[in-house]
């Protein structure tokens, strides 16, 4: 399909979502809609609603290397225009912490780690932003980029765990 048709096809469905979505109850509070970068063809979409334990994210990614583990990290500017997503930053990180595993130590809050391809090489997935808000704020995830790596996170490396480069790149924004 083409990526044009499909940016349309994915916003639409955005838009309905926006007006009446829920997850396990709580009301839909941002979307990042991920585009391709790097010369991939990795697009995807995730939907943040507000869960008792802090934000919850949905995840679905398309286009990614089959059977592959990838890299993922919210990055500190709201900007995925450069064909390669460096024009998004650096990894969100209010607490100037060395890069690592949420979890299991010093870490970024933009850390989310390593998802993995299926067969098909898309990935669902849900995770819990504990240490991150839907609020204005030194932790606040909106106007922030979500960022999908071609490689897995290695979570030692500094400052990325050489995650290898920005495959989909989109930008929080409140519906």
């Amino acid at each position: 399909m083409d990526n044009r048709l499909t940016a349309l096809l994915v916003g639409a469905i955005t838009i309905g979502l926006s007006a009446c979505a829920t997850m396990g109850g709580n009301k839909l509070a941002a979307v990042a809609l991920l585009e391709s970068r790097s010369g991939s063809s990795v697009t995807g979409k995730a939907t943040v609603f507000q869960g008792p334990d802090g934000p919850r994210m949905h995840v679905e990614l398309a286009g990614l290397s089959p059977g592959s583990e990838h890299g993922m990290h919210i990055h500190d500017k709201g900007d995925c225009s450069a064909p390669d997503a460096m024009s998004a930053g650096g990894h969100f990180n209010p607490d100037g912490a060395a890069h690592g595993r949420a979890g299991l130590g010093p870490h970024h809050v933009g850390d989310l780690g390593s998802v993995v391809a299926d067969s098909q090489g898309r990935v669902s997935t849900d995770l819990t932003l504990a240490e991150l808000t839907l609020t204005d704020g030194a932790r606040g995830m909106i106007g922030h980029s979500l960022v999908v790596h071609r490689d897995r996170d290695d979570y030692v490396t500094q400052p990325a765990g050489n995650a290898g480069p920005r495959v989909a790149c989109g930008v929080f924004t409140s519906p």
